[in-house]
């Protein structure tokens, strides 16, 4: 079974634009994403999506497959549709975020076993128990419940479930790096988008309300993302 990673590195950023790129220990972060992800053992093959030149050029210089996709793509994962499309060959696709340089490639062998494993799952995606309030809290972290079968029932932005009655019940939060099997993320492109996805600007809900399921998988790792230039800085500090 051929399993291939794409690393979708879009230059513009509302927050910090050219991020992918930001240096970090002499390196271009996109660079450390990618040897991150080269060392997963499961993943035959990574391709770096991107929509410009500095980017494709960067990439091709430190030895990535690189594929220059439309610059007019809404989200990441439509990116990754344009290059899945021509590789006919892949059977299931993972998705890595290029602000991620922490990433950890065990975690990412993880998600494509729990693939291969679970034949009846579309997609996936990884948790982590969240043990901080002010995570609870923060409209950033995305939350997640799941099912009996470690499947999504919901993502969202508040706080789920409820913890004024339930104090014991447990609150993960959802990270953004996904697996799909080829043919689902294909059809994925053609489901409408869903009230829930607006309502909660979660792209993820499309598939839910459309009625797929969404594998879920426990995992310490703790995500750290770089959208600012000061989460740049928090990175090279814990790098150092």
């Amino acid at each position: 079974m051929q399993i291939i990673a794409v690393i979708p590195a879009r230059w513009g950023s509302t927050r910090f634009e050219g991020k992918v790129l930001a240096e970090i220990n002499g390196k271009p972060m996109l660079k450390l994403v990618w040897e991150k992800v080269k060392q997963a053992r499961l993943i035959d093959q990574v391709i770096i999506a991107c929509d410009d030149q500095r980017v494709f050029d960067a990439a091709r210089s430190f030895g990535s497959e690189v594929i220059m996709t439309r610059a007019d793509h809404a989200t990441g994962t439509d990116r990754i549709i344009e290059v899945v499309d021509k590789f006919v060959g892949a059977e299931i696709v993972i998705n890595i975020q290029a602000d991620e340089p922490l990433i950890d490639p065990s975690v990412i062998d993880a998600l494509a076993g729990l693939m291969n494993n679970s034949p009846e799952s579309p997609m996936a995606s990884i948790m982590s128990e969240i043990n901080d309030v002010r995570e609870m809290a923060d409209p950033n972290v995305v939350k997640v419940v799941v099912n009996n079968r470690q499947e999504a029932m919901y993502f969202s932005r508040s706080v789920i479930p409820n913890r004024e009655r339930g104090q014991e019940a447990k609150c993960y939060k959802h990270m953004g790096i996904y697996a799909y099997r080829r043919d689902f993320l294909l059809r994925y492109h053609g489901l409408p988008h869903s009230s829930l996805e607006q309502t909660e600007k979660l792209e993820q809900l499309r598939v839910l309300q459309a009625g797929y399921p969404i594998k879920m998988m426990i995992t310490e790792y703790q995500s750290i993302g770089v959208d600012t230039p000061e989460d740049l800085l928090k990175i090279k500090t814990l790098l150092s």
